[in-house]
């Protein structure tokens, strides 16, 4: 299974219209545009889960595809580095209190 960063999207684009974009080029396992987490709009790019061979044409077929006027930049998604866990840091200490 691979995971493809599909950048440049219309704003419209809806999660449905990723996966039907991907599905010709093989079996999507997931198709997600990335939203906006106060306003709910689009932020312009998604992730697809595919399998790799799937995964390979379609990243050879899409990458610079015209949809909706523009070029879609679409490559193998790297990991997100971990974010270290717990809560935040100390509070430092005030002057002193006499």
């Amino acid at each position: 299974m691979k995971k493809l960063y599909v950048g440049n999207l219309p704003w419209r684009t809806t999660d449905a219209d990723l996966e039907d974009l991907f599905a010709s080029h093989g079996s999507v396992e997931s198709a997600v545009v990335i939203t906006d987490r106060e306003t709910g709009r689009s932020r312009g790019f998604g992730f697809v889960e595919m399998e790799d061979d799937g995964a390979t044409a379609a990243m050879d077929a899409l990458d610079g595809h015209d949809m909706g006027g523009r070029p879609l930049r679409v490559n193998e998604a790297n990991d997100r580095p971990r974010r270290p866990q717990g809560g935040g840091g100390g509070g430092g200490g005030g002057g002193n209190r006499w």
